[in-house]
């Protein structure tokens, strides 16, 4: 038996000696990920959760250690690091404090606890990470290559707004989309092989003929002269003894958008290129590398068109068989050019990767012509087709996507950016399939113009298609939320929103999946309540930050979409409600996670925001912007028409003042942040006596996005915080309970009403589809949430910017939410919303400190809610019962469980503070 098989047992001792533990360390992640690769090591966190039966488990200390191998762990030898034991209370985090590790590794890592009466679990599980490239200068060999160099008089940076057609010969020429390639020599046994790549815009990488990784549009979009992302691939098990070849091919994503077919610009910053770094680690110990050089040969691939905004078509004629393996004979090809790049420096890209996510089959198929069909996949998503095909060469067959339907029943792109297809044209024979790589769109339908598909009456001289399916794209953040009622619309408008989530989480947060695919801010933190419940938004949020500190002004501006790759005018470029996330997403970041590391990097970029917004400030009014975009008012909907400007743009200017003081308090700054809460103080009086009519309780117009941002900022002085409440909630029934807000407004109204206690005015608002919003969207066919509350045809039908009902449905119906000085969800709040109409809820939420469940029903006269709290934390569980002797826990009177920490009558709801476990509460209702 070798040393690999003892290993092999050992290992599999190893993983199952916790089988049946009591208390274990769970969902170790390092960097916020399981078993993450290319991890750069200037800040090496470790995270995990805690498994225990026993309820009310506190952490008292932990221990974490780190190994160079597997053969360190199973020999209990902590060879890089051991922390020993730190008495640390409840944070299950660690900040790496070992020796210095090397770029291109697998390192191994293990952690256990003390209970709070000392017990100590056995060791977790080990987990592993694997480094990146950690030291810039180890890319100094590895060169940026390319099939052909843009002329510095022919680009176009940044990108130009609309067709471009100032730009004379700028920007024309389709970019070449190249193959490049290269073949190279194992000869020893290997003990590990990672590939760092980085191809932009995008690339496909190929190792040995096949595809490595399932990415899709890697790597992510970024100021390309400030940030260049690649990409990590363990490719251990790909590479083989003797002759070998890695393979690219590469699309112009961003880096050159030229005017044929639809673009929101033009753009050409350069062609596309590639850099690569190969690390081969042998077992002897010793290593060898293949990075990207002039001994690299290129040619263009059988991609001949490819924008991210025109769609890309292929011609199958060009392939070239074996292109991405070793034995295939390149002396055609031409040396690959060796070029700058675009001068941002080289980062490993942490934030999840795009893929494809779900496969749709056609629902419907309607004939339009003899040689075009129409097929319906039911679902408005972002995406791309496979094609299967079968054809005689050089037949052809485009499918052009669309979202909606005009009203003749024909695929309609005029909202959505026209003219975008998909063309592939056949090398004949055997069936063919084929998928675009370097483009996407949003669509329901898809026409395909060319193609009969099977089943229909053959014609003559046409291609036969098999099979079209939609493929769902979308980043790849796993979920963390459930959510489910009793109230049937609900449940569709939770659908309804998260399909507009998933469309839009790409690599930024888009508005939409076609049109723009541009990174607009304001939703990043108005959505970013209900996005948190439903995925894992830590790194991507993290990565906007990123985007926004490289996109930020030497005057301080924020611009509204990051990164810049285009300059918009007036509002759509400086409009505070959005460039805010610049304040308001750091803190987030914080509370939501406990990631105070997300304020420490921001912080520079946070006082910088402020500071301009200072110096736009009239009297400390700004009245700048769009306002509360698409508000539901009497015209077209675009720019604020129900609520000033000036009282969107000076609140959201007051709540940045009072965060920034709240960021400056929490990294130490103490001066700093009197004199932020000072600016607040400032802002608060001015905004006060410009908006506000003390005699009558009234701000402004008296719309309900006034009202909401005034009472949610904290800009209603206390004395009359009752009467501005109390006008709100008048103003919604004498509306006739129709919604108006936009999407600035709305997410303040929905957290005003729900923390004000009128849950149920958010029902009766929500809870209809006969006037414009969530349920009216869907009576009218809508498979993703609309960027209009009313579903109009000539804007976008896939934008998630509406979506902060989801928020609600967690926070509120279900009750999971913070209390109001936590951080990282260690004190958890319950407080479910018994509503009129909603008789039962499930919900359950993945916190980073474990995984919160919620399940309640009422039913003649009596209710019943479940609740399971995670190890390490407490819930405070407010609940409307009027007396503690009506309610039971496990059974039992609340007196006779430890678990029960606190008890007391707070506004007359019971309020209950419960340790961690699973909870059964019945409760008479009176």
């Amino acid at each position: 038996m070798t040393i690999y098989k003892y290993l092999s047992i050992a290992v599999l001792l190893l993983l199952t000696v916790n089988a049946n533990a009591i208390t274990e360390p769970v969902n170790l992640t390092c960097n916020h990920k399981k078993s993450p690769l290319g991890v750069e090591t200037d800040r090496l966190e470790f995270n995990w959760n805690i498994s225990a039966d026993q309820q009310s488990f506190q952490q008292r200390a932990w221990q974490l250690q780190v190994f160079s191998s597997l053969n360190a762990v199973l020999l209990g030898k902590a060879d890089l690091w051991d922390s020993q034991k730190m008495n640390a209370g409840t944070g299950m985090s660690a900040v790496y404090g070992g020796k210095l590790l090397s770029s291109g590794k697998r390192y191994h890592w293990r952690v256990r606890v003390w209970s709070s009466n000392g017990t100590v679990s056995d060791w977790s599980r080990p987990a592993t990470f694997s480094t990146g490239i950690l030291q810039t200068k180890e890319w100094d060999q590895s060169r940026w290559i390319a099939y052909q160099v843009l002329e510095d008089a022919m680009k176009v940076v940044p990108g130009l707004h609309g067709d471009g057609s100032l730009l004379g010969e700028k920007a024309v020429q389709p970019a070449v989309v190249p193959y490049f390639r290269k073949t190279f020599d194992v000869n020893k046994p290997i003990a590990e092989a990672y590939v760092f790549v980085s191809g932009l815009g995008h690339y496909e990488l190929q190792l040995n003929g096949k595809k490595v990784g399932d990415d899709f549009l890697a790597p992510g979009w970024t100021n390309y002269s400030k940030t260049n992302l690649y990409s990590t691939y363990d490719v251990t098990a790909s590479l083989v003894s003797g002759k070998n070849a890695l393979g690219a091919i590469v699309g112009p994503g961003f880096m050159y958008i030229n005017r044929e077919r639809y673009r929101k610009m033009a753009r050409a910053e350069a062609f596309p290129m590639l850099r690569l770094k190969l690390m081969i680690r042998y077992k002897d110990g010793s290593t060898t590398e293949v990075v990207t050089d002039d001994s690299w040969k290129t040619s263009p691939s059988a991609v001949v068109y490819s924008s991210i905004y025109g769609g890309e078509d292929y011609d199958a004629r060009k392939e070239q068989t074996g292109w991405d393996r070793a034995g295939f004979n390149d002396q055609h090809w031409k040396k690959a050019i060796l070029l700058k790049g675009p001068g941002g420096k080289m980062k490993a890209e942490s934030s999840y990767p795009l893929k494809v996510m779900q496969t749709f089959e056609q629902q419907t198929l309607r004939k339009i012509t003899d040689s075009s069909y129409l097929y319906d996949f039911g679902q408005n998503a972002s995406g791309i087709i496979r094609l299967k095909v079968k054809g005689k060469k050089g037949d052809r067959v485009r499918i052009v996507p669309a979202e909606i339907l005009d009203d003749q029943g024909m695929a309609d792109q005029s909202a959505s950016g026209s003219p975008y297809y998909f063309d592939y044209t056949l090398k004949g024979g055997d069936e063919e399939i084929w998928e675009p790589r370097f483009s996407y769109y949003g669509f329901r339908y898809a026409l395909v113009e060319g193609g009969v598909p099977a089943g229909q009456p053959a014609i003559s001289g046409r291609p036969t298609v098999e099979r079209l399916q939609m493929l769902h794209t979308s980043n790849s953040a796993p979920e963390v939320g459930t959510f489910s009622c009793s109230n049937t619309l609900f449940n569709q408008t939770f659908k309804l929103i998260d399909w507009a989530m998933k469309s839009n989480m790409s690599h930024v947060s888009t508005d939409c999946p076609h049109r723009e695919k541009l990174g607009w801010l304001e939703q990043t933190h108005l959505v970013g309540g209900s996005l948190k419940y439903n995925y894992d938004i830590q790194l991507f949020y993290n990565k906007i930050i990123e985007d926004m500190t490289e996109s930020q002004l030497s005057s301080g501006l924020v611009p509204d979409i990051v990164p810049e790759y285009v300059v918009f005018e007036d509002g759509f470029r400086d409009s505070p409600e959005w460039g805010s996330a610049a304040v308001i997403i750091p803190w987030y970041l914080y509370e939501w996670y406990g990631d105070k590391k997300a304020i420490e990097k921001a912080y520079p970029m946070m006082k910088r925001y402020i500071s301009y917004l200072e110096s736009k400030a009239d009297a400390h009014i700004l009245s700048h912007g769009l306002g509360d975009w698409f508000d539901l008012g009497p015209k077209s909907p675009g720019e604020s028409q129900l609520t000033p400007k000036a009282l969107t743009a000076t609140a959201t200017f007051y709540y940045d003042a009072v965060l920034l003081a709240k960021a400056a308090g929490t990294l130490g700054k103490t001066e700093e942040a009197k004199g932020y809460q000072k600016l607040a103080e400032q802002i608060k009086i001015a905004f006060n006596k410009k908006f506000f009519e003390p005699a009558t309780g009234v701000y402004s117009t008296g719309s309900q996005t006034a009202y909401a941002m005034s009472i949610y900022m904290g800009l209603v002085d206390e004395p009359f915080k009752e009467k501005v409440f109390a006008n709100l909630k008048e103003s919604i029934r004498t509306s006739g309970y129709a919604l108006t807000a936009g999407d600035i407004g709305y997410r303040y109204l929905i957290r005003v009403l729900e923390d004000g206690g009128a849950s149920q005015l958010l029902y009766q608002m929500n809870n209809r589809d006969d006037v414009p919003g969530y349920g009216y969207q869907i009576r009218n066919g809508a498979t993703a949430l609309t960027e209009s509350w009313p579903a109009l045809k000539n804007v976008s039908n896939n934008h998630m910017m509406l979506g902060h009902l989801i928020e609600w449905f967690y926070s509120g119906l279900a009750g999971i939410k913070q209390q109001a000085d936590d951080t990282g969800f260690g004190k958890i709040l319950i407080e479910p919303q018994f509503v009129e109409g909603v008789d039962w809820v499930k919900a359950s939420y993945k916190a980073i400190t474990g995984d919160i469940v919620v399940d309640w029903k009422k039913e003649q006269g009596k209710s019943a809610l479940q609740v399971s709290i995670p190890a390490n934390t407490e819930a405070l569980v407010v609940l409307p019962v009027v007396n503690e002797k009506l309610l039971n826990l496990n059974q039992k009177p609340l007196s006779q469980h430890k678990a029960v920490k606190k008890q007391y009558m707070g506004n007359g709801k019971l309020k209950i503070v419960l340790g961690s476990g699973s909870h059964t509460l019945n409760w008479i209702n009176k």
